[in-house]
């Protein structure tokens, strides 16, 4: 049986999806895991990339964050430990992820997954799935949030509540 989602937030536009991954930043460490799920264009990128400048800014870094569909992974240095953003859209075969070295990271670093499925079965521990689609209405988005482990509902409640 796979666990239930604990919320459902309304993300009316881009703005506020990027606040949300703002409020997040700060609050992730080693070995969290965010398994970013949605279709081409449902906010993935833009989710990610709010958390990186977040992260990086904290550091008084700004850095261009591209998107990794071609280099597949990758790494931002926060200081104390790195930050994975992985956009796993073009592999096929969950074989293909032992060459990524992703066991090591889900161990020591923060890790974005975007495309989690292609993971199979080999999910990471202490992960939260942020599953995005379009809102039934405008160009909003909803996000839906469901913890593999952690205790990932307690830490977020700030976010929850800004988000609001």
């Amino acid at each position: 049986m796979s666990p239930a989602p604990f919320a459902t937030i309304s993300l009316p536009d881009e703005a506020s999806t990027q606040a949300f991954g703002a409020c997040l930043a700060p609050l992730l460490g080693a070995g969290d895991s965010l398994l970013l799920v949605g279709e081409i264009g449902a906010g993935k990128s833009v989710l990610s990339r709010a958390i990186i400048q977040t992260r990086l800014a904290a550091l008084d870094r700004l850095e261009d964050v591209p998107s990794p569909t071609f280099t597949l992974v990758q790494t931002y240095d926060l200081g104390s430990l790195e930050l994975w953003h992985c956009d796993l859209y073009r592999l096929v075969d969950p074989g293909e992820i032992d060459a990524l070295g992703l066991d090591d990271a889900y161990a020591r670093a923060i890790t974005l997954i975007e495309w989690p499925d292609r993971l199979g079965a080999d999910l990471p521990h202490n992960a939260l799935v942020l599953a995005l689609r379009p809102a039934d209405t405008g160009e909003g988005r909803m996000l839906t949030l469901t913890e593999l482990g952690g205790n990932w509902t307690a830490r977020l409640a700030p976010c929850l509540r800004q988000a609001a």
